[in-house]
């Protein structure tokens, strides 16, 4: 079934990505570029050691406020781009909350599905960290050591930045 909009135009549909079919992590925006001699290799490890960390937890994505994708290790069928959008705009609704009540700058939200989570994690002012696990989980671990991760990558992120 197409899609047509006011003026008649028949609009693009937007088709399911095929399982495996993950795009590679990308470089970072400009609003953590810098620096070329950022430690890619030391965040991959931090996200690759939450991971080893907590069972159940399927990936981390590494994004920006703006909703773009920096680095990932997502081995899902879950498109990592969309992830680095749907944790801005979470942090978005978080930072807003926090505004409205009065209670200062976010610092995690976490969303609970039947078939899982996903816990959102403030790095620094630019960046954000996203963790998506399998319904399992023990999200107070999680709690317990996300926080620190999203520590060590602000620290990496800042690194030998003019």
């Amino acid at each position: 079934m197409s899609v047509v909009d006011s003026t008649g135009t028949v609009l693009p549909r937007r088709t399911a990505r095929q399982p495996g079919d993950l795009p590679a992590p990308r470089s970072f925006p400009p609003s953590l570029a810098g620096n070329p001699s950022l430690p890619y290799a030391a965040i991959g490890q931090e996200l690759a050691d939450l991971r080893l960390q907590i069972p159940g937890v399927h990936g981390c994505v590494l994004g920006g406020v703006d909703g773009l994708l920096i680095t990932h290790n997502m081995q899902t069928d879950v498109d990592p781009n969309d992830l680095a959008a749907l944790a801005a705009t979470t942090y978005g609704l978080g930072r807003q909350v926090g505004l409205r009540l009065g209670q200062g700058e976010f610092q995690q939200s976490t969303v609970r599905n039947d078939r899982g989570y996903l816990s959102v994690y403030a790095v620094s002012p630019q960046a954000l960290l996203a963790v998506v696990g399998q319904d399992s989980i023990n999200v107070a671990r999680l709690h317990l050591h996300a926080p620190s991760t999203a520590e060590r990558l602000a620290a990496l992120l800042q690194r030998d930045r003019p």
